[in-house]
């Protein structure tokens, strides 16, 4: 539909008129169930002030029809009010204006609105809301910006067998005609904004608890704790668990923040399909079930969910209670979350390992982010709600949270929480800019703030920190220097930022141990800073910028201390450094400054001693992408088998039932998609005729060796339906989907370009599911269509959602791409053709553009680190 793109301006000047009351809002979901009715009633009243008489706006609505339309008691034609999307309101009056919009709003297969699933296991429907930025209009009409703030109640007729729950308690349910179906009444919620209102319904599992506090006045804080759960998963739901994640996070935030928990009770729903790992819907937040382990997971999988329990937590504060005005200062609440999220694992929970993972996965995703053309500043430009929807990204996520964790060590933690707290009581329950946290952070430290933020959250791009150092004849320093290379990713000019950071120095133990001796804390502020505590002190092995991980930038090691690690990284005993240092070193090899065959032999010789799991899937995926993206064709072929085979010894020797064991179990099923020289351990894991004491080939892992033999042609499509006969679940169906497209025939790779290109009947995870297989096989099989990706851009674009659209366009994208002796990288023939679309459609959307423009840098890097490995 026309005019879905709401622009900052428009929303400016709708907020500069209006102030919203409330929302009343009636949803008829009794049909759900049949496949064949597409959408549903959806009845929205709201109470707004207008300061304008005779003045006009838009309600947003993204529809199946409207069928009335009545605003002050006087009823409109819809085909006078209706234009597009957007109901136009006529004739406001000077103070209190009610409006009343009925219509037909449309269940959806794409994750965005309401989204409707028919569980495969036992046929029943499941019902969710997700709306950020801007679906909560795809539900129920409304004022579709953040800013405009109202209290909502919701009204919600469903069968009567079913859980039913939103933002507020339930108020009433009543039993309708036969007793069929029920109408469910909530409370108002307090002032949100529309994008976290939420309604869930379906035959959904739900687990009770509660959490209390005592509140500074003696009276006791009493929330009441939920979660659900599709009803076919319930048997392998771990709610105790999750409680008592929540009951932990929700009274290290109430003390934290010394504001009382402001949403009633605190709901959890984990549900199917979900886009998200979770949203921060007040009193009902949703996640993605994957969180729900039906099979063996590793601790890590269980630290990233309490990472995204907490980071969902944090929102209830920064988020929901103050939202930020526009989607420019989407950081406001993204960037804190990341940060809080982790710091509570840390602090709150007896997981040890919560900054390991975000120096190894969160800020791996910023550094990528942060060096594409398309990256942009932490307070971003963001001029409408399409490119609001692709800025949920690693800048304004994980580089924003490293940021604050700069902050943290620049300013002080008790300034920091000091100035959260004031946050929290001069602006609750409203909506703020940057200059308000800033004023709070200035007032709470002491510091004029505003050089930081022009500094930091105000520019873009990775700064690179290098260590120069003379070396006395006594084996001493002569001088040390740290080096900062920090070009403005547009201008190309030099805009060193300040940092505070620690060089540590590391010696090697009588037992071979590579530890710590020393730390200097220093001040970066230039090009050039000076390090004159280090002069006169012995050279040590290794030494670490950034140790501890305080700031945010690159680093590179000196050559003695480069040599010591790919000699002896597994000897460095402190954990974090030893994920800085892997970081640092992976980003080496995607800058083409290591190659992909030394970081692979510094995996093999490093991943059977690493303790931590997390650490050891993300070392054996990057070697695996190293591999595949990073190397030169001539030997890819012989590095993979390298790779696969020490996977393969290493499985074999894993300590029983670790996780170790079933993190290199899933390796050598993810090598195994590329080539059949370990069929034999594959098929025998499958078949039983090989086996390992502690691991246990479960579902999951299943799919996962199918999807292998598959991708090689060593699996039939009657083999991978007998398998899915015996897992006619929603996570079979998944696996079942990316094996039978994985398989190496050009009919298979026809019908799933097919169906991911040109239909619109599969739902958000079995297009991606189908992306994933097709993209498992050689150019023999792939290259042909090349020429049919770039002609098929506009009309993928103009004809499905943001959400399936942007799946389609980014993952067909022909990444897997080999670099010809003597050839410049950037002549690939894959690349002309993405610039010479970019230049032939100046006026394509630009979210469209930002995605074309990303996938092209991100294969002009790994040709050229394919080239410098020459």
């Amino acid at each position: 539909m026309p005019n879905e793109n709401l622009s900052r301006d428009e929303a400016a000047a709708r907020s500069a008129l209006l102030r919203v009351a409330s929302y009343d809002v009636e949803l008829d979901l009794g049909s759900a169930a049949d496949p064949d009715a597409a959408g549903f009633r959806s009845r929205s009243t709201i109470t707004f002030d207008c300061s304008e008489s005779g003045a006009s706006t838009f309600l947003d609505f993204i529809h199946g029809g409207v069928e009335a339309v009545v605003v002050n008691g006087k009823a409109y034609d819809p085909a006078e009010t209706v234009t597009g999307s957007r109901i136009m309101l006529h004739n406001l009056v000077t103070g209190t204006n009610v409006v009343s919009v009925e219509g037909t709003a449309l269940y959806s297969r794409s994750g965005e609105g309401l989204h409707r699933f028919t569980d495969p296991a036992d046929g029943q429907t499941y019902l969710y809301t997700q709306y950020e930025p801007a679906d909560a209009r795809r539900v129920f009409a409304n004022f579709e910006q953040p800013d405009l703030k109202a209290s909502f109640t919701f009204h919600v007729t469903a069968p009567s067998g079913w859980e039913v729950a939103s933002n507020a308690q339930e108020a009433a349910r009543t039993p309708l005609g036969d007793g069929t179906r029920s109408r469910w009444d909530f409370l108002p919620t307090q002032r949100i904004s529309t994008y976290i209102t939420c309604v869930l319904a379906g035959p959904y599992f739900k687990a009770e608890d509660s959490w209390s506090t005592a509140l500074p006045d003696g009276d006791d804080l009493v929330v009441p704790l939920a979660a659900y759960c599709r009803a076919s998963l319930a048997e392998h739901f771990d709610a105790d668990n999750i409680f008592d994640t929540t009951k932990r996070g929700l009274q290290y935030f109430h003390e934290l923040f010394a504001y009382p928990y402001p949403f009633g009770k605190y709901d959890q729903a984990f549900v199917p399909e979900y886009n998200l790992g979770a949203m921060e819907n007040p009193g009902l937040v949703t996640f993605t079930e994957a969180y729900v382990f039906r099979t063996k997971a590793t601790e890590a999988q269980y630290e990233a969910r309490a990472n995204t329990i907490m980071h969902e937590m944090a929102h209830m504060w920064f988020g929901d209670l103050v939202t930020m005005r526009w989607w420019d200062d989407l950081w406001l609440k993204e960037s804190f979350a990341d940060y809080m999220g982790a710091l509570a694992v840390d602090e709150a929970t007896d997981w040890t390992n919560s900054w390991i993972s975000f120096a190894n996965r969160r800020k791996a995703w910023a550094y990528v982010q942060d060096q594409l053309p398309t990256t942009h500043p932490i307070v971003a430009d963001i001029p409408n709600l399409e490119a609001a929807k692709q800025n949920f990204d690693g800048i304004t996520y994980a580089k924003g949270a490293s940021v604050l964790k700069q902050l943290v060590a620049y300013v002080g933690f008790e300034a920091f929480i000091e100035a959260s707290r004031r946050y929290f009581a001069r602006h609750a329950w409203g909506n703020t800019t940057l200059g308000d946290l800033l004023e709070a952070l200035g007032d709470a430290s002491g510091r004029d703030m505003s050089e930081w933020s022009r500094m930091w959250l105000e520019t873009a791009g990775v700064p690179v920190l290098s260590v120069e150092a003379e070396k006395a004849a006594d084996g001493t320093y002569a001088s040390v220097t740290v080096l900062q290379d920090a070009p403005d990713p547009v201008s190309g000019e030099q805009m060193p930022r300040p940092h505070r950071i620690r060089l540590g120095s590391y010696d090697f133990t009588a037992d071979g141990w590579l530890e710590r001796t020393g730390t200097v804390e220093i001040d970066v502020a230039g090009r050039r800073t000076e390090v004159p505590e280090l002069s006169g002190k012995p050279v040590p092995a290794l030494l670490l910028p950034n140790d501890g991980d305080l700031t945010y930038a690159k680093i590179r090691f000196d050559p003695a201390s480069l040599a010591t690690l790919l000699e002896s990284l597994p000897r460095l005993r402190d954990p974090l450094a030893r994920a800085i240092c892997l970081s640092a070193l992976w980003n080496s090899v995607r800058d083409g400054v290591l190659s992909a065959r030394d970081y692979l032999r510094l995996v093999i010789r490093t991943a059977p001693s690493e303790p931590g799991a997390g650490v050891k899937q993300v070392l054996l995926d990057n070697a695996r992408t190293a591999v595949e993206r990073y190397a030169p064709a001539e030997i890819r072929g012989a590095l993979r088998e390298q790779l696969f085979t020490a996977v393969a010894d290493q499985l074999a020797d894993a300590p029983a039932g670790s996780d170790s064991q079933l993190i290199l179990a899933r390796a050598a099923a993810a090598l195994g998609r590329r080539t059949d020289s370990h069929n034999e351990l594959l098929r025998g894991l499958l078949t039983g005729e090989v086996a390992y004491d502690g691991l246990t080939v479960d579902t999951d892992l299943r799919w996962r060796l199918w999807q292998a033999l598959a991708g090689t042609g060593s699996a039939g499509t009657e083999e991978l339906k007998a398998e899915l006969a015996g897992d006619n679940t929603a996570a079979g169906r998944v696996g079942y989907t990316v094996a039978a497209s994985a398989m190496p025939d050009a009919g298979v790779k026809a019908a799933a370009w097919d169906a991911a290109v040109n239909s619109a009947v599969l739902s958000n995870e079995l297009l991606s599911a189908t992306i994933e297989g097709f993209n498992i096989g050689g150019h023999e099989l792939l290259d042909a269509f090349i020429p049919d990706y770039f002609a098929a851009l506009d009309t993928v674009w103009s004809t499905r959602s943001i959400e399936i659209a942007s799946r389609v366009v980014a993952g067909l994208y022909p990444s897997g791409q080999d670099l010809a002796p003597h050839t410049v990288p950037a002549d690939h023939p894959v690349l002309v053709l993405s610039q010479e679309w970019l230049e032939s459609n100046p006026g394509a959307p630009a979210a469209l553009r930002r995605i074309i423009i990303e996938a092209q840098d991100q294969l002009l890097r790994a040709l050229r680190a394919q080239a410098a490995a020459r």
